[in-house]
């Protein structure tokens, strides 16, 4: 007991650092925790949360019942793990170019500022989807289609094309924070390994499938599992305002969380738009628990936890 009074003692500034980030964590994220609830209730907004009658896995039913469910469950987990697959490809290739690239010139780029800007202009790149894709002054339209000698393209209109954008402007707005992460992977390798591996003869692809790939093989699984707990939420943004909430493209740019989003708006369906939100983090979590044990089983290294 009094080495836990003297620990505390000695690191009492590192303790209070603590404060803001769990008062943040306890109202944002566990004190809500407890109006899930309305999940399991016929919600009324005259008796309020704790008033609504209870009415067990109901709404749970009409949420699986709905025309909709196999709509928005498609969406939802087909996007994502298009999400994962792509970026990870296009991060980790895009990684290992840039330190390629930073090895021709005889050095390694440590500073990773440079990257930041470029991050950032990516992310902003996808809130002006709009300027690319307006029917009347759209880029697109007016510029590439119009010099190309096509027809205007009604892109609010036309649900096929619009797998093909979700996917573009996800990976060009996350491109730049996916790179960043392997980059940092990849530059922390130690430059030995190469040198040995050039003296025996390998050749510069087999450098990276046998050195860069293996030896960042935890981040890869870390930045997977991370991302797979995630398959039942998308970006509200991405799917919601991007779209511009079109209702003839539903069919392809609704997901769970839109779906809760207009549940929410719609007095009717407060208890079945929280029973989503209860379902699809339940699952994620769940699914970071399975996927772990078998990360765990197969290399205990590379696992979360």
């Amino acid at each position: 007991m009094e080495s836990k009074k003297k620990k505390i003692s000695v690191n009492w500034a590192l303790y209070l650092m603590l404060v803001p980030g769990f008062l943040y964590m306890l109202f944002n994220n566990y004190i809500p925790m407890t109006f899930t609830v309305i999940a399991f209730k016929k919600f009324n907004f005259q008796k309020g949360i704790w008033g609504s009658e209870f009415n067990g896995l109901e709404n749970f039913k009409s949420l699986f019942s709905t025309r909709d469910s196999w709509i928005i469950l498609r969406n939802t987990i087909g996007y994502n793990l298009v999400f994962i697959v792509v970026s990870l490809l296009i991060g980790l290739t895009l990684a290992i170019l840039l330190d390629e690239l930073a090895s021709r010139r005889g050095k390694r780029l440590y500073q990773m500022s440079y990257l930041i800007p470029y991050m950032i202009s990516i992310t902003v790149v996808s809130y002006i989807v709009y300027a690319f894709l307006s029917t009347e002054t759209g880029f697109i339209n007016n510029g590439i289609l119009k010099i190309l000698g096509k027809d205007k393209i009604s892109w609010y209109s036309q649900p096929k094309y619009w797998p093909f954008i979700l996917v573009t402007v996800n990976q060009w707005k996350w491109l730049g924070y996916n790179t960043i992460i392997y980059y940092s992977s990849v530059i922390s390798i130690d430059s030995g390994y190469y040198e040995a591996a050039t003296i025996d003869g390998a050749a510069r692809f087999q450098r990276i499938w046998y050195i860069t790939i293996p030896l960042i093989r935890s981040t890869i699984i870390t930045m997977t599992l991370l991302q797979l707990g995630s398959i039942f939420r998308t970006d509200f943004g991405l799917f919601y305002q991007v779209p511009m909430d079109s209702s003839a493209l539903m069919n392809v740019t609704n997901t769970i969380d839109t779906y809760v989003y207009r549940g929410i708006k719609s007095v009717g369906t407060l208890g079945m738009s929280s029973a989503a939100g209860l379902y699809q983090s339940v699952v994620g979590f769940v699914l970071i628990l399975v996927m772990n044990g078998i990360v765990r089983r197969i290399d205990k290294e590379s696992a979360i936890f």
